[in-house]
């Protein structure tokens, strides 16, 4: 597709370090190849990359999902700055899931603020950046730290249109700030809907409380959340369903980190289908974000685009 660059005319390439089924599913939607290149570590541990395809005056794609991403950043950066360094007219991030976002204030004093510092460092390296569905908490948008033009696509429609073939379903939001994300969801796959009230008391202590759902009994709840990391406001939510006489519980969300094995504690809490999207690879991966990452990508490929931070649903 050499639209896609039409100032050099050349196809731009995709690179990913390590296997993700996104790589492929961009290259094959957007018609380009897969560059090639050899990686290796020394008996020490220090990383060996040999970039093999030629990429002067190409635009290259980087696919890096940044879940557990210190050991993902250097081998990362010797990646980029490489393929700058060879000639590339643009090294682009498509990070489906984007790490450090969590810390975005100074809680106490003499905390490092890791959202800032990680997105200053990354920014120096790359010329682009297209993500899903990052922690803005405190953010209103990327550019507050990201100095790099960067698009974020919603998981939101990607949940919705999967939501949509299934029957007989309760949406549950597990906390206030999901409601505006759960509603719009509900709303596109006509499913009814019911938020919760979290109180978190540690990282891995929370509780969730719900509405009357008497109503609801006879239907499948599917808990939906954007991440899931210790998995403790899931297992809250099913124990809060199922006390509420709900049997048939299902979990829906874009990011599954499931640390610490936290994917098979839900399953054994009763969760009868776990589903996610395919941003952090994952057998529970069966919602593909394909189509809502090409539009983003593309725009960040075209000489003219704007350099400003967009949303993209």
């Amino acid at each position: 597709m050499s639209e896609l660059n039409p100032v050099s005319g050349k196809t731009p390439l995709v690179f990913c370090l390590h296997d993700h089924p996104l790589a492929d599913s961009l290259a094959k939607a957007m018609g380009v190849q897969r560059g090639e290149f050899s990686a290796r570590q020394f008996p020490d541990g220090e990383s060996y990359l040999r970039i093999t395809s030629d990429v002067e005056g190409r635009a290259c794609i980087v696919v890096a999902d940044l879940s557990h991403p210190n050991t993902k950043y250097l081998p990362l950066l010797f990646l980029v700055e490489t393929l700058r360094e060879l000639g590339a007219s643009q090294v682009g991030l498509v990070a489906p899931y984007l790490s450090y976002m969590r810390q975005d204030r100074r809680f106490v004093d003499g905390e490092a603020v890791t959202s800032r510092i990680f997105a200053k460092c990354l920014s120096h390296h790359i010329d682009w950046l297209v993500t899903v569905d990052p922690h803005l908490h405190r953010y209103h948008s990327l550019d507050e730290i990201y100095s790099v033009p960067s698009r974020v696509v919603q998981g939101a429609p990607a949940l919705a249109q999967w939501l949509k073939t299934q029957n007989n379903l309760l949406l549950v939001g597990p906390d206030s700030e999901s409601e505006q994300w759960v509603s719009d969801i509900a709303d596109y796959s006509q499913h009814p809907f019911v938020i919760g009230e979290k109180q978190r008391f540690g990282d891995r202590h929370v509780e969730v409380s719900l509405p009357n759902i008497e109503a609801h009994r006879d239907r499948t709840a599917v808990i939906i959340d954007d991440v899931i990391s210790s998995g403790q406001t899931i297992l809250e939510c099913i124990k809060t369903l199922k006390s509420n006489g709900i049997e048939h519980i299902q979990c829906v969300a874009v990011h599954g980190i499931f640390a610490d094995g936290s994917d098979q504690a839900l399953i054994q809490a009763g969760l009868s289908q776990l589903v996610t999207a395919n941003t952090i690879p994952h057998s529970s991966n069966a919602i593909d974000i394909t189509p809502q990452l090409i539009t983003a990508v593309i725009s960040m490929l075209q000489p003219t685009r704007s350099d400003s931070t967009g949303v993209v649903s």
